[in-house]
């Protein structure tokens, strides 16, 4: 039935953009009436809020989708057997799972992958609605009449809705090329990117609406903040390749892998980007060594990242503007620890999993955060410089 079925069918792309704008219009709804009476500011920055939330919960569902293997419970794009939902696809399901019992389609899978489709789709409609109402802010902003300055650019949520778009095609990209490691990767890559983009603007509304000033970092403490969400956007993408090539018990045992500080690895297969899952680009299957390569330098990298939250957490504490990021970043290290143990000695759980995936989405929420509540403060010796160079010249 798979074989038969065409990648894309576009016959219920209406119907699926239908359920989102219904799924959209109960978080629109909430905004409305908690905000009545408030201004535009304010509807902005609690929708902007809420839908890096929901961002938040998409992601953690997106791998929960993937760790239940229901990336192909529906093997078309955008609906499912060319029906939007399961329901009208029940007997094609069924002739599925019958001929494959064990295999990628079953009704419960089916039912996963267009939930995570219907909320998706839903996310792109708030999104839409962030960059309408910015636009039109920024529109009676330069129009005068006493409407306040837009706190950010209309191009802020304008690439947002770009980027989810783009989303969208690795999503489906992620469907019709079965699984394709590196395609499966950039799609939870290019989330993260989406909960960061969202969490810029959340946290600009939020301090323009309270009135409350960026924190003022020195330039080493500022430098680190960035350091360290590069790390830690290395440390996702090694992790995601992981997850992707199914590479996480490779490894079944902490602090060694199997029964060595360096057993043998084929860091060549293991990092050969552009193939399908379980092959390589001869068609040949990846070795273990080249599995073990993929897990052993997600583990590698993981000690050099603690290593830098630990640090950072330490020194944001000091800066009593920003403990809280500072807890936050202590706590998800912790977290990340712990699950990412659970994941190698309890044999992928999972739950352990699943909060894997969070944690690390949690990390760019709150190192964005972190990056976006804090200015660079000048020392003396900096604000002396141009000064001085002034006086030089002159």
């Amino acid at each position: 039935m798979m074989g038969s079925q065409p990648l894309y069918d576009l016959a219920p792309l209406v119907q699926v953009m239908l359920l989102g704008i219904v799924i959209a219009l109960g978080p629109l709804a909430w905004v409305a009436w908690r905000n009545r009476g408030g201004d535009r500011g304010r509807r902005l920055q609690a929708l902007t809020v809420l839908t890096l939330f929901l961002t938040f919960d998409l992601v953690l569902f997106g791998a929960f989708t993937r760790l239940t293997d229901s990336g192909l419970g529906c093997p078309d794009w955008p609906g499912c057997y060319g029906s939007a939902s399961p329901v009208g696809a029940r007997a094609d399901i069924a002739a599925a799972q019958q001929a494959m019992p064990t295999g990628p389609v079953t009704h419960g899978k089916a039912w996963v992958e267009m939930i995570h489709r219907y909320l998706a789709t839903g996310v792109g409609v708030l999104i839409i609605v962030l960059t309408v109402s910015a636009w039109v802010q920024w529109r009676r902003a330069r129009a005068g009449g006493g409407v306040p300055q837009p706190v950010m650019s209309p191009w802020w949520p304008t690439f947002t809705l770009v980027w989810v778009c783009l989303q969208g095609a690795f999503g489906a990209l992620t469907v019709t090329m079965k699984l394709f490691p590196a395609i499966v990767t950039l799609h939870l890559v290019g989330g993260l990117v989406l909960l960061a983009l969202l969490c810029v603007q959340a946290v600009r509304h939020t301090q323009a609406a309270r009135g409350v000033q960026p924190a003022m970092l020195a330039t080493p403490l500022r430098g680190g903040v960035l350091v360290t969400g590069i790390l830690v956007a290395l440390q996702i993408v090694l992790g995601g390749w992981v997850s992707t090539n199914y590479a996480v018990l490779a490894c079944t045992a902490f602090p060694t892998c199997q029964g060595s500080w360096w057993p043998v690895m084929d860091f060549v297969q293991g990092f050969q980007i552009w193939r399908p899952l379980g092959l390589l680009q001869d068609g040949s299957h990846i070795s273990f060594a080249g599995l073990t390569a993929i897990h052993y330098a997600h583990r590698l990298m993981a000690y050099g990242v603690l290593l830098a939250l630990a640090w950072l957490a330490w020194r944001l504490h000091r800066a009593a503007a920003l403990r809280m990021q500072a807890r936050w970043l202590a706590g998800l290290a912790l977290l990340q620890l712990a699950t990412g143990l659970s994941n190698v000695v309890l044999g992928w759980p999972l739950l352990a999993a699943v909060l894997h995936t969070g944690g690390a989405a949690a990390l760019v929420v709150v190192l964005t955060w972190t990056a976006a509540s804090s200015r660079t403060v000048r020392t003396p010796l900096e604000s002396l410089a141009p000064s001085c160079a002034s006086r030089v010249s002159a």
